[in-house]
């Protein structure tokens, strides 16, 4: 396993008196890609703001590669930001906007030509050198934002929702580049979006933050397949997350039937959350089927239908690639490794 490069301790932030970052601790290790990934005002943008620093902590401590940074001056540390708005200097060409930095660094001339060369065959814009700034694409502005802070040779990468200004397909395209170059220069890149999607593609592992606190750490597929609680179940991807008992090990009852499932540990008759993804719930025939309802709404997504089924008083959300017709009576089953357990988050009184 790679060395920690950057530990977070017990970061705590306020603004104006509201909790931003409530004792947040974060270990992010060498070379890995790492997202932050959360609603608006969760405190993923803070934190990011707080590895560069720009802002300070009330409490707590960051550490880099050992060292204690809390208080370090944001151009002293091997840290690099690429912002949401790329604030690129419009009045430079894309040569200079590049070579801003190393010339404040007084590196000679050879090497900033050979470094700002680099750059721009990394981020596939060799012959744009001499280009002014408005005359490029949102997406070529974006890829000079990375070179100019790639050019630096920092450790540490950070990206605040850099493609969020990017049409979808130019957004795909970019979010590919990325993961080809942190994985060319093999520096740590921590990446923070909103988009679920985005993270799940991108990601070594996830970060999923709410008011503050880290609310699951971990490999997207982890993430996804094994939430720890209903608003990871319900921020990562679509959920149908519906109220069960436990019966023993290895069975649940819900909706008024049994399942088997591969979930263990919980005490017998205890109230569970049951989670099921929309793509695993499989419409069947009456024989294998083990709970009926009613199609209440079928809708057209490109390459899967999403159908809305009314089970006893409980809306579920499917996604099939076959479409019923509304208002007929349907018959579903779910194969036991897609059926995941969780404790409940709020207990009735």
């Amino acid at each position: 396993m790679a060395e920690t490069i950057l530990q977070l301790e017990n970061l705590h932030k306020t603004y104006d008196g509201e909790v931003i970052l409530d004792n947040l601790s974060l270990d992010i290790r060498q070379g890995e890609f790492i997202t932050l990934l959360g609603p608006s005002g969760c405190g993923k943008t803070t934190t990011l703001r707080l590895i560069g620093g720009f802002t300070y902590p009330d409490s707590g401590n960051i550490y880099f590669e050992g060292k204690n940074i809390t208080h370090t001056k944001p151009n002293e540390r091997k840290v690099n930001t690429v912002f949401q708005k790329y604030a690129l200097f419009p009045h430079l060409n894309v040569y200079e906007n590049i070579a801003f930095g190393l010339r404040l660094r007084n590196v000679a001339e050879d090497e900033i030509k050979n470094r700002v060369r680099k750059m721009l065959e990394l981020v596939n814009l060799s012959g744009y050198a001499y280009r002014n700034i408005d005359s490029l694409s949102g997406g070529q502005q974006q890829r000079i934002a990375i070179a100019r802070a790639l050019v630096n040779e920092p450790k540490v990468l950070l990206l605040d929702e850099p493609l969020g200004a990017l049409d979808s397909k130019l957004r795909k395209g970019m979010q590919r580049e990325l993961i080809n170059m942190q994985w060319e220069l093999g520096i740590t890149f921590i990446f923070v979006t909103h988009d679920q999607e985005e993270a799940l593609s991108m990601s070594d592992r996830i970060v999923v933050m709410n008011e503050g606190v880290v609310e699951q750490m971990g490999r997207p597929i982890d993430i996804y397949n094994e939430p720890v609680n209903s608003f990871v179940a319900n921020f990562i991807g679509e959920s149908n997350i519906l109220e069960g008992i436990f019966n023993h090990d290895f069975s649940v009852s819900f909706e008024g039937a049994e399942f088997p499932c591969v979930d263990k540990g919980f005490a017998p008759g205890e109230r569970v959350d049951v989670v099921l993804r929309p793509e695993d719930v499989e419409i069947t025939n009456e024989a294998n089927g083990k709970i009926k309802g009613v199609v209440d709404t079928v809708i057209f997504k490109g390459v899967h239908y999403e159908i809305l089924v009314m089970v006893h008083d409980t809306m579920w959300k499917i996604h099939s690639t076959r479409a019923p017709e509304e208002g007929s009576e349907v018959y579903l089953t779910v194969d036991p490794e897609n059926i995941h357990i969780m404790r409940k988050s709020h207990e009735e009184d």
